[in-house]
């Protein structure tokens, strides 16, 4: 009888250590507001909208203790937009990340699937649009992909442990196509140093083809531009200090023979070069713990060269923000943002003012979008 006792205590000593070294979370946040455009091909439009201050998603992700600091490791998310419960990013069943793979304590992770790029992963969240403001805070046309429009399919991510303060990160998105290795994939590298409220960090992220093809690292219905070629570089540091943060962002993006944007359609640039530089600077302030203000300015100057000819245009950006927790999952918030677009003669879609998350394309050089939404995480 005793055995048995101690037999019965000892599988129920095993059971609880087994789910100690071993977790799996249901998790989740949903976003809904609606939004004001003043201008969307000559008509102000009222919308609502379900994927502007974060992505409405659910997800699944586990961790499993292998022993000697070693973890097996996978996250399930999957994107919706709640105004009609269709799916997001192109029907994907799990498109916002879907991977799986190993984390050491000493050493980092190493993970295989579909996943944020580096630029998202380095310097996103020291912009307004990657840390507090979301969708309608993005450079125009997401040009440096800040706001996540592509994610990176195939890929293979090394993210280091930190050392001193310092963490690097790598990524590698096959394209998946047999006599084409090279065609539509993606390379990536990052460094970050953090050190108490202060956090600096450069990428490097070069695209061959993206949006060409529906299996490659950057999918036909997953691309901010269809084109032969995009390379990002960016650079960008925050610092907190009492009950404010301050970022400083800078990205450098060439795009090679522009087909299209999913954001203002067909550009007709084949033969032609364009070339983004954004410089943003975002404050967001805790007025007391329940409630924040935050704003941000970005300037984006743009060369587009074809034939021989070149031409500049430039954005003047500007947004601001009130958010107002009611607990720890549920707040409230109202966002305001403004684009003027100067010396717009290229003769495309590249000339009228257009706001990522706006109801469509202005008819003329300045555009204003208006939201009120909530949020609440589970």
């Amino acid at each position: 009888m005793n055995s048995k006792i101690v037999l019965a205590g000892a599988l129920l000593f095993a059971t609880a250590v087994a789910h100690a070294q071993s977790s799996v979370t249901l998790f989740g946040v949903l976003d809904e507001g609606i939004n004001y455009t003043s201008n969307a091909g000559g008509h102000s439009a009222w919308q609502m909208s379900g994927v502007d201050m974060v992505t409405s998603r659910w997800g699944v992700k586990g961790s499993e203790d292998l022993g000697d600091g070693l973890h097996a490791i996978f996250d399930l998310e999957s994107g919706f937009t709640p105004e009609n419960g269709q799916a997001y990013y192109g029907g994907r069943l799990f498109g916002y990340q879907s991977y799986a793979g190993l984390q050491s304590d000493t050493f980092g992770s190493l993970t295989f699937g579909r996943q944020l790029d580096t630029v998202s992963d380095v310097i996103g969240l020291m912009t307004a649009n990657g840390y507090w403001g979301g969708y309608l805070f993005s450079h125009p046309l997401d040009n440096d992909n800040t706001d996540s429009t592509f994610h990176a399919n195939n890929a293979v991510k090394f993210t280091s442990a930190e050392y001193g303060g310092v963490t690097a990160t790598a990524l590698y998105g096959f394209s998946n196509q047999a006599g084409a290795f090279a065609s539509n994939r993606m390379l990536g590298a990052g460094l970050k140093y953090s050190y108490s409220t202060f956090t600096i960090g450069a990428v490097v992220e070069n695209v061959s083809k993206p949006g060409t093809t529906s299996a490659g690292a950057v999918a036909s219905d997953d691309t901010n531009c269809v084109a032969s070629n995009q390379k990002i570089y960016g650079i960008g540091a925050s610092y907190g200090a009492g009950d404010a943060t301050l970022g400083l962002v800078y990205t450098h993006v060439n795009v090679e023979q522009p087909v299209s944007s999913v954001y203002t359609g067909e550009l007709g640039l084949n033969n032609a070069g364009l070339r983004f530089d954004n410089v943003e600077f975002n404050l967001k302030y805790d007025i007391q713990p329940d409630v924040s203000v935050a704003a941000m300015y970005t300037y984006t100057m743009a060369h587009l060269k074809q034939a021989g000819t070149e031409r500049a245009m430039h954005w003047n950006q500007a947004g601001l923000m009130a958010q107002y927790s009611l607990s720890k999952r549920t707040s409230v918030y109202t966002q305001a943002v403004y684009q003027k677009l100067s010396a717009g003669n290229t003769g495309t879609s590249l000339d009228t003012a257009f706001i990522p998350g706006a109801a469509g394309v202005s008819s003329n050089a300045h555009q204003v979008v208006a939201r009120v939404g909530m949020t609440h995480s589970f």
